[in-house]
């Protein structure tokens, strides 16, 4: 049993590693304190331990959960939409109920599924363009920290690409404690969870919630099912994941966990030949990885204290590298069909773009226009 529990371990390190100070950064961006910001973090990595537990142990199969990478994209790129934590805890209580639903309601989860891909894959790729772009911007605006940060992840691309990210997160993380130690060092380092009563904005909802449930569906749940499908596990329990995976994100919400879902990467590395021959006994690997990502959730004041006290575009930088491949994903997924091209232009533009119009944010306005456009078209062609 050493093997699975080995995987575990290194999913949950190269998980955390490669997107915790994204969480951090979009859940600040959205109005959270630093002491808010760590709450968030570790409600975080309890849930999806606890949902990787109990689901694998039930079904017997490796189901590995993950927060949404995507969906912290969706939070950063919602900077300026709200600064109000509350109405953003309302957004994040409406995606867990609209999981949830999915969940239960088949019709919803079929529904889903069939989002025009140009839609969906541009509307993911727009709102990765703008922190894809922070490495080129960090390197112009703090050289020293952002160039060995950038090589390392270019080196480790090459000869190790799983490590990549992780390593030059601990590059930055070097970075930071030798040019800010003072405000690490006097940074509260223990987390604290805290509670947040949410208010529902209906702008604050459209803006963030809505495109926190789409990115969640179609750039982590949908990936994670496929990446099942190919290990070669045909009987998912897609229902159970759904309504469970929804239902810890409304119990997590008001202590700032944004949204749950399925692992697409880490599913790979803890459910395929790496973690054990024998398919039925990789179930132990989300179960180590679960435990390891609680104590992962202890270290989330110091974390937090870490991501506050660098420079803002540093941490985008990280997360920028650590999201080229799901950009690609995107851009692929938009631009396959050559037919719906300028539909996904059209998208891809208008979220990108970062404009707020009567409060609700580009990735609300980029569905719309990309829907206009393919509706267009599409008479146009008939």
């Amino acid at each position: 049993m050493l093997q699975p529990i080995i995987a575990g371990v290194i999913g949950a390190l190269t998980g955390f590693a490669s997107s915790f100070a994204l969480v951090i950064a979009g859940l600040v961006a959205v109005g959270a304190s630093p002491a808010e910001a760590a709450s968030g973090l570790l409600i975080l990595c309890v849930a999806q331990a606890l949902l990787a537990g109990l689901l694998s142990w039930r079904f017997r199969q490796p189901l590995s959960f993950a927060w949404s990478t995507p969906g912290a994209a969706v939070l950063v790129a919602a900077q300026g939409v709200t600064d109000d934590y509350g109405a953003a805890i309302g957004a994040f209580l409406v995606c867990g109920v609209l999981l949830t639903i999915t969940g239960l309601w088949p019709a919803l989860g079929r529904a889903m599924t069939r989002i025009p891909m140009p839609i969906a894959g541009a509307m993911l790729a727009g709102i990765l363009v703008p922190i894809c772009i922070a490495p080129v911007t960090a390197l112009v605006e703090q050289p020293l920290l952002a160039a060995p940060v950038v090589v390392v992840w270019l080196v480790l691309l090459r000869f190790a690409p799983r490590w990549a990210v992780p390593a030059a997160m601990l590059v930055a993380i070097i970075g930071i404690v030798a040019t800010g130690a003072d405000a690490v060092a006097d940074a509260p380092l223990a987390p604290v969870v805290t509670l947040t009563p949410p208010a529902f904005d209906a702008a604050v909802i459209v803006s963030l919630g809505v495109p926190l449930f789409i990115v969640t569906m179609a750039g982590q749940n949908v990936p994670g099912f496929a990446v099942l499908s190919t290990l070669g596990y045909r009987d998912v329990p897609a229902r159970a994941i759904l309504a469970s995976s929804g239902a810890a994100t409304v119990v997590a919400a008001p202590f700032g966990g944004f949204a749950l879902n399925l692992a697409a990467i880490t599913a790979a590395l803890m459910g395929g030949p790496d973690a054990h021959p024998d398919p039925a006994k990789r179930w132990v690997a989300p179960v180590a990885g679960g435990a390891t990502y609680v104590l992962l959730g202890l270290t989330a004041g110091a974390a937090t204290a870490l991501v506050t006290a660098a420079p803002p575009i540093l941490i985008i930088a990280v997360a920028g590298l650590a999201l080229f491949s799901a950009l690609a994903s995107g851009l692929v997924a938009a631009f396959e069909a050559p037919d719906t091209r300028v539909v996904a232009a059209v998208t891809l533009v208008v979220v990108a773009s970062g404009v707020v119009v009567a409060g609700i944010g580009s990735a609300f306005w980029g569905l719309v226009a990309g829907a206009i456009v393919m509706l267009v078209t599409r008479r146009r062609a008939s």
